[in-house]
């Protein structure tokens, strides 16, 4: 990578583990209020009219991500100037907040409209907050990483995120099959909104005793009175373009991805009219698949290459979906659906895992955790954040169970097209080819 400037010392595993179990705690109720969006929409968005609720609900959750791209841009460059740990220290406490405002907002019935505004005003804090966790985060993992492992280092930012939804999962199954459905819509949710809030704490003192990867003195980018100058980031983003183009359609891609596989409880729910038992296993069933094959994923790409992996995971899902979603309609039995889903998180998981890494490890170190972090966040933004809204809205409009299958298809052949655009980054494989250094 032209212009990269040497990585520290290879940090002890527990360290990034750390950064892993917090990153974990902060995308638990961000990816929890997806699962329960329907009893959100009933609490908070009471309507006379049906699936209006829901829609009102979805589109609540789309205002958290309005906020990810502020909080990127602010958070981001935070880890590049004074350092990783106290950026994703502040957007955690920034997270815990909002993740208790949330769980703690008596309903619509209670306190009227004050119930559906404070809980925009807390989505769109954490919005902010998870904005500016990946981008530190994610530096700090590749430059806590051996070169030859940050495929598999890095890859622990999707499995923890992952993990924090299969968490949610056993909880939200568990509640779903001893309580009744009044009770599941009245407290449930809250209940396991609030077990997120508990774990603050933890995630705090783990994250409070880790070492700084940033080091200013290795940096030559760095202004003389130790900031990034608006001058020089603007000189140094020049030569990234292409991988910051490329890395924004891809990471899309993604987040359509994975919010489309984690509209499957509601789409259980809503359209395949399944019991909510059933519904919500399939959380459990996914979060399985996705931990697990996001760290095959980075494995893979640290032996492989990561333009391979991701070509292979995304091309047979691009094939995939349409299919997959025309079994799940047609015969309504829970044996295909989760069968067709845990196939394609298994693929969603291979094709999205190594740009992560991929975009991390080509861009130099001063300016790292901002631009993961901003381009994550528009990324997610742009196209997570409409996901499930436009999944509802088009089955609505079509009454077409393939109405998501016909989307997400169109959004991964744009992924596709820009995955062949990539250069090969990881670095072993880069000396090999007589590419020069990462």
């Amino acid at each position: 990578m032209d212009g990269a400037v040497p990585e520290a010392r290879s940090m002890p595993f527990r360290h990034v583990a750390a950064v892993t179990v917090g990153n974990a705690l902060e995308f638990y109720d961000f990816t929890t209020y997806a699962f329960f969006a329907l009893y959100i929409g009933r609490a908070f968005f009471p309507s006379a009219t049906p699936g209006t609720s829901l829609l009102l609900s979805l589109a609540t959750f789309g205002a958290g991500f309005l906020t990810r791209p502020i909080g990127a841009m602010i958070i981001g460059p935070l880890g590049d100037k004074i350092g990783r740990k106290p950026a994703f220290l502040f957007s955690f406490v920034l997270m815990g907040i909002s993740m208790a405002g949330l769980a703690l907002t008596p309903s619509y019935a209670r306190i009227g409209m004050a119930a559906p505004i404070l809980v925009v005003s807390f989505r769109l804090l954490q919005g902010f907050a998870l904005g500016g966790e990946v981008g530190p985060t994610t530096a700090y993992m590749v430059e806590a990483a051996p070169p030859s492992r940050r495929g598999f280092y890095a890859s622990l930012q999707y499995a923890s995120q992952d993990a924090a939804g299969l968490t949610a999962g056993i909880l939200s199954t568990v509640l779903a099959n001893i309580l009744s459905a009044g009770q599941l819509a009245d407290w449930g949710w809250r209940a396991v909104l609030l077990f997120g809030t508990a774990v603050v704490p933890f995630g705090l003192w783990l994250r409070h005793n880790l070492p700084e990867t940033l080091h200013a003195a290795d940096d030559a980018a760095l202004a003389p009175d130790g900031t990034v100058g608006l001058l020089t980031v603007r000189t140094s983003l020049r030569p990234y373009g292409r991988i910051i183009v490329l890395g924004l359609l891809i990471l899309g891609y993604g987040s359509v991805c994975t919010y489309t596989l984690n509209y499957m409880t509601t789409y259980a729910l809503d359209t395949l009219h399944l019991p909510a038992a059933e519904s919500f296993g399939v959380i459990i069933a996914n979060g399985l698949a996705w931990v697990a094959f996001d760290l095959v994923s980075g494995l893979l790409s640290d032996r492989f290459g990561r333009k391979p992996v991701m070509l292979a995971g995304t091309a047979l899902l691009l094939l995939s979906i349409v299919p997959a979603f025309w079994l799940i309609g047609h015969y309504r039995s829970i044996v295909i659906f989760y069968s067709a889903s845990i196939w394609m998180v298994t693929l969603a998981a291979l094709g999205q895992t190594p740009m992560v890494v991929s975009l991390t490890e080509s861009v130099p170190r001063h300016i790292r955790s901002g631009v993961v972090a901003t381009v994550y966040a528009f990324a997610i933004s742009i196209f997570g954040g409409s996901t499930q809204f436009i999944i509802s809205w088009l089955i609505g409009q079509t009454g077409n169970p393939l109405a998501p299958a016909f989307y997400w298809s169109a959004v991964t052949a744009i992924g596709l097209l820009a995955i062949l655009g990539l250069r090969e980054s990881a670095p072993t494989l880069r000396r090999r080819r007589g590419q020069g250094r990462s």
